[in-house]
């Protein structure tokens, strides 16, 4: 069956919000750790519009934040944003006091002994090479026609490419050719070696001058399983950007691919799927499931974990800030991730 992994750029619309947000997020939690947050943006056309939740001491202008995270995203035009970001209702509060958690989650973890990484293949190389178009835009001169915006696919059979699409922004004055060749000789060959064979697609629409915000909408969490496994496995319904630690959809998600990966590390398995389920007032998981891909049950090997919010948020020390560094690309290629540290 083929396999096809998408990767956005950091300048897309969808990743702009999820960086604005999860850098409010570090924000909160740099000026006080035991803040609770719950944030989305929305952006269009000049405009954003950033909403929800937080339980915090920090005091700061949001807006300024805000402005700053999205000329750190490689735009040089201005943006307007409204924020309105209020406290939590007086029932979340009372749950968060009890050690509850604060939501509902379906959560899954998965690890592989395909790559390095413990990922698909076709995750680590969508990742690599979006990564790779974006280290050039930021510092190769040559590449400075490049734009922020963007999208990289690429479809798998088994073990092989067999197409890679780019969709990268650029300058008025670049050709097509010259496109295209920029992007083979500096992208696509250093990420996959031997090209023969792919079909590729580079800008294939024509020109892509106009991009972010000037030129489409953007939503946090619209690309959330770029994030993660790249949709080939089973995702729950529940985003983690712009969350604070505690909510079982982000610490859940950190916890299922820590039990994943190390058991696969520990050469038990090949590869290896992990499902939490949360309730809202359950202070522990209500269902944990495990298997092999050979459809060995693993559930023995997850009771010597701790899965309570509170305990995993403890385990990895998630009050730091480090949400921003990982809201691009995918977060589970960083090995200086605390969760990928089995």
């Amino acid at each position: 069956m083929y396999k096809t992994v998408e990767m956005p750029l950091a300048g897309h619309p969808d990743k702009i919000c999820d960086q604005i947000v999860e850098a409010l997020v570090d924000e909160y939690l740099r000026r006080d750790e035991k803040s609770r947050a719950n944030i989305q943006a929305l952006g269009s056309h000049g405009m954003m519009m950033i909403g929800g939740t937080v339980d915090s001491r920090a005091d700061f202008n949001a807006a300024d934040f805000v402005q700053s995270i999205y000329a750190s995203c490689g735009y040089k035009d201005e943006i307007e944003p409204f924020v309105n970001i209020e406290k939590p209702g007086e029932d979340l509060a009372r749950i968060l006091v009890k050690g509850a958690s604060q939501s509902t989650a379906s959560v899954y973890g998965y690890a592989t002994k395909e790559t390095r990484e413990f990922l698909p293949k076709s995750v680590v190389y969508a990742h690599d090479l979006a990564k790779r178009i974006d280290d050039l835009r930021r510092s190769d001169e040559s590449f400075s026609w490049l734009g922020p915006d963007g999208s990289v696919q690429i479809t798998m059979d088994k073990d092989r490419p067999v197409s890679v699409a780019i969709a990268a922004q650029h300058h008025a004055d670049m050709d097509h050719a010259q496109i295209q060749m920029g992007l083979l000789d500096a992208a696509i060959i250093p990420v996959l070696g031997n090209h023969s064979g792919i079909k590729l697609f580079e800008n294939s629409a024509g020109m892509f001058t106009d991009g972010g915000f000037m030129a489409s909408v953007g939503a946090s969490s619209g690309k959330v399983q770029a994030s993660t496994y790249g949709g080939l496995l089973p995702s729950g319904l529940s985003s983690f950007f712009g969350k604070d630690p505690y909510q079982p959809s982000k610490c859940g998600t950190y916890m299922a691919r820590f039990i994943a990966k190390s058991v696969v590390s520990s050469g038990q398995v090949c590869n290896a799927l992990v499902k939490l389920v949360y309730v809202m007032g359950q202070p522990e998981p209500i269902l944990v499931e495990a298997i092999s891909g050979s459809g060995e049950q693993l559930q023995e090997k997850v009771k010597e974990y701790d899965l309570r919010p509170e305990a995993i948020v403890e385990r990895f020390g998630l009050t730091k800030p480090l949400y921003h560094s990982l809201s691009t690309y995918n977060m589970f290629v960083r090995e200086d991730a605390p969760w990928e540290q089995v």
